[in-house]
């Protein structure tokens, strides 16, 4: 069964060029729309060429620390997640650049909203395949070139092993986590590179444009317009997939990491788990991901082939609940027959053979949940987003203490389902299960990805239409398929958050197995001492560091904004025909500073996730760093949902106001509104989808190194 995965894979990325090359055929429009998609164009592909040769060097260098250290398959490995996921962000960047000015086009030739909303759904729908085609496509290589071929995943080899430095490990639990690793470097890059990059154009041109001299957003007459439609591309596309890919992946590895240490760990305590057995639960996670990307295939091609009302959030939500249906349908037929005549006693499988997909089950319901609160908080069809938009006309100060409010609240209930849900599937099959349920919320990640990716497409294309001039009316279109997009974007980051708590859980349950090392052969209990003084230090730390990570993110957005925001004044002050419309604005120097603010601001956060876990170990061990893991997850999960909800909520009470309420564009209240916007982009943009990756990121790098630092640290040494 294991070649569904290379099927599903191929079939992914094969429907990702049929619309590619479909969207590239559809016509671009009048010369002014093709001139300004252009600048949007050369502009993204300028600074994902720059980022890409910074991060070219830092994972040369992680890849090569990887094969000294630990082994040769471990720095193959990170290269190739490496490779999944800065392709999965490339192609996704590209192909927004192509479909935001066809999107302006279709609305502006047919000013149909459902006719526009296929359209860049197509365009959308090529990011989420090329993310779940890319995971599996590396996945599949691991585990048949280091897996079969190399026997990795031979159950006698699925014991420790050690390298030329006396240091021990399970082969095939280092390359998968070193995968893994590859991917959520990149993510962090293009995820902390991109929302700079992007939130520093935005509000650039939101507090010169729209506060202060009072021209409507992507006017072109704002010099930082190219940059803020730039930014839209390489943040919240490129840095998007390569984000949702690496959650796909943590959550994967998660399981198959589990596996293995659990086998190896009953194999001296008396509990009997077959060789058969092992190996099912191995390849059992990747085959579930397989059918949950052909059930996401249809879900994309229901909504491209079907007639589409005038209803976007309707149709969105039932495009991706048809990829959540056929994924409960498919996966819970493949898990009976897959697990028939197996010995399931020893691994708590509580349900019986259908355990595992209950605990998938659980992870789905708790994301389409979390998904439908974070709506609640951020789309304004509801009380807490109309709020914020009514306080707006008290002001800003009313309009940020009101979005604080809503974003705080905000976390309880989330929180509260996914207590529920690990409760729940750990109760069903264990930590296992724990690890199911996570991959189970991100199991039709491709359909998910499609639906986030299609709103910074809408967004580009409502750009074009204000700079083209075109009629209004096209505007209207491309607005509200931005304002569902603003939901969707905060459903998929609650899906990243939910995922990453349930995969850190799972995680570092094997950081515990791994800390045994091979003591853990007799069974140990995995219990980590929270009164000890060096668990709880850690988790103190642990529990401060997402802060200093997130105030450094958005001082970084601070500094790159300041300097957008002189610019944009400059010029304005420089040359008045800007204004008036006689003289064309500078865009070129904006785009400059925005690339320039992130490429330098974007290393220290990543040096931060990685050195972070490896000094604390070095200098403290490995107790240390259990505590800090657990004080930075629970941190950061709270910390991710405020942020998150808070803007989006901010961004859709300024798009409640400019339909018209309170006095509707350029009043007071919308100005407000503008402020409280501009002070949530970089929580929900930069900050919030980082945080997920961060916990993931210190999990496997803990991971990976607990076997030399649990023996090697200096405070072990002056004991």
């Amino acid at each position: 069964m294991i070649g569904l995965v290379i099927v599903a894979a191929v079939a992914a990325l094969a429907f990702a060029a049929i619309n590619f090359y479909g969207m590239k055929r559809r016509e671009s429009g009048t010369e002014l729309m093709q001139e300004i998609a252009s600048a949007i164009q050369e502009g993204a592909d300028a600074f994902i060429r720059h980022e890409y040769k910074i991060i070219a060097i830092v994972a040369a260098l992680i890849a090569v620390l990887l094969t000294v250290v630990i082994e040769w398959y471990a720095g193959a490995a990170f290269l190739l997640g490496a490779v999944m996921s800065a392709s999965a962000g490339w192609i996704g960047m590209k192909i927004a650049t192509i479909s935001n000015v066809r999107v302006s086009n279709e609305a502006r030739k047919t000013l149909d909203i459902g006719k526009t909303l296929k359209v860049a759904f197509q365009g959308g729908s090529v990011m989420g395949l090329s993310v779940g085609g890319f995971a599996l496509l590396g996945l599949f290589i691991i585990y048949i070139v280091f897996g079969q071929l190399m026997g990795q995943i031979k159950p006698e080899n699925l014991v420790f092993h050690k390298n030329w430095l006396g240091i021990s490990d399970i082969p095939f639990t280092m390359t998968v986590s070193s995968y893994a690793l590859g991917c959520s470097i990149i993510a962090m890059f293009n995820r902390v590179g991109g929302g700079i990059y992007t939130k520093a154009a935005d509000m650039g041109a939101d507090l010169v444009g729209k506060t202060e001299a009072g021209i409507p957003e992507d006017d072109p007459r704002n010099p930082a317009t190219i940059a803020d439609n730039v930014g839209d591309n390489v943040g919240d596309v490129a840095g998007l997939g390569s984000d949702l890919l690496e959650s796909y992946v943590g959550s994967l590895i998660s399981a198959v990491v589990l596996a293995a240490y659990t086998f190896f760990s009953a194999k001296g305590s008396g509990i009997r788990i077959s060789e058969a057995l092992v190996s099912k639960l191995i390849s059992f996670p990747l085959i579930f991901a397989a059918l949950g990307l052909f059930s996401s295939i249809i879900g994309i091609l229901y909504l491209m082939i079907k007639k589409v009302s005038k209803n976007p959030h309707k149709e969105l939500n039932r495009a991706t609940m048809a990829g959540a249906g056929f994924t409960l349908i498919s996966t819970g037929i493949m898990t009976w027959f897959f697990f028939q005549g197996q010995e399931l006693a020893g691994i708590q499988f509580n349900l019986g053979v259908l355990s595992p997909w209950v605990c998938a089950v659980l992870g789905i319901i708790s994301g389409i949940v979390i998904g439908q609160l974070a709506e609640r908080y951020t789309s304004y069809d509801f009380k807490p987003t109309q709020g914020i938009a009514a306080a707006s006309s008290e002001g800003p100060a009313l309009t940020i203490t009101q979005g604080m409010a809503v974003g705080m609240i905000s976390v309880i209930a989330p929180v509260i389902m996914l207590a529920v849900t690990i409760i729940a599937a750990n109760a069903a099959a264990g930590l296992y299960g724990v690890a199911m349920a996570a991959i189970g919320m991100l199991s039709f990640v491709t359909v998910t990805v499609s639906v986030d990716t299609y709103g910074p497409i809408a967004d580009n294309a409502g750009g074009i239409s204000e700079m083209a001039k075109l009629d209004p009316a096209v505007r209207d279109i491309t607005d509200e398929l931005d304002a569902v997009g603003n939901t969707t974007a905060a459903i998929g980051k609650g899906f990243a958050i939910g995922s990453a708590a349930l995969a850190a859980l799972s995680l570092f349950a094997s950081y515990l197995y791994a800390q045994a090392g091979e003591t853990s052969a007799g069974g140990i209990d995995l219990v980590l001492n929270m009164v000890s003084t060096m668990t709880l230090a850690g988790a103190l730390v642990g529990a401060a560091l997402p802060y200093l990570f997130s105030g450094i993110l958005i001082n970084a957005v601070a500094n790159a904004a300041r300097k957008m925001v002189q610019e944009v004044r400059r010029q304005f002050k420089a040359d008045p025909g800007i204004i008036t419309g006689e003289s064309k604005p500078d865009y070129k120097t904006c785009i400059e500073i925005s690339s320039a603010g992130a490429l330098s601001e974007m290393k220290v956060p990543a040096l931060i996730s990685v050195l972070t876990p490896l000094l604390s170990g070095f200098i403290f061990g490995a107790e240390f760093v259990g505590g800090l893991l657990i004080g930075t997850t629970l941190s950061s999960i709270m910390l991710a949902l405020y942020t998150a909800n808070a803007g989006g909520a901010w961004d859709n009470g300024k798009k409640y106001i400019e339909q018209g309420r309170y006095g509707g564009k350029g009043s007071d209240a919308h100005k407000a509104a503008v402020v409280g916007d501009t002070v949530g982009d970089p929580l929900k943009d930069t900050v919030g989808p980082s945080l997920d990756i961060l916990i993931k990121i210190m999990a496997i790098i803990s991971l990976i190194s607990v076997s030399i630092f649990s023996k090697y640290n200096l405070f072990a040494l002056l004991k």
